[in-house]
């Protein structure tokens, strides 16, 4: 089992920034990827960014490449996305998963793991 807890969220104005944490307990020796994805009103559940636990290679939705950047923290068990030149379409909850093998990065089946998800507003 995984828990994960996601914090950082809050109200911004657009081209602000932001940086969500997501603190892993549990077995994380057996993590393989950890992904953030969001949900906005009325919408799909969509990918954000993804980041391997070992080796650190990371994936972005077009979307937010070149505004958001995943990063990890091992020691601490922390995954973190600080999100710049943030815009009103950002609006949404984000929730971080972790998934224990290597599927479809994008592909919210891939991810056993979820947290409880932290309300992002960008305001015009």
């Amino acid at each position: 089992q995984v828990q994960l807890v996601e914090s950082g969220g809050g109200l911004v104005q657009a081209g602000g920034s932001l940086r969500l944490s997501c603190v892993a307990s549990g077995r994380t020796f057996s993590i393989y990827r950890i992904a953030w994805f969001r949900q906005a009103p009325g919408k799909e559940r969509e990918f954000v960014a993804a980041i391997n636990w070992s080796g650190g290679r990371t994936y972005y939705a077009d979307s937010v490449k070149g505004r958001f950047t995943i990063s990890r923290d091992n020691a601490k068990n922390t995954v973190y996305l600080q999100m710049n030149s943030l815009k009103p379409e950002d609006t949404a909850v984000y929730y971080c998963a972790a998934s224990y093998y290597s599927g479809s990065y994008y592909s919210q089946n891939a991810y056993s793991y979820w947290g409880q998800g932290t309300q992002v507003t960008v305001s015009s």
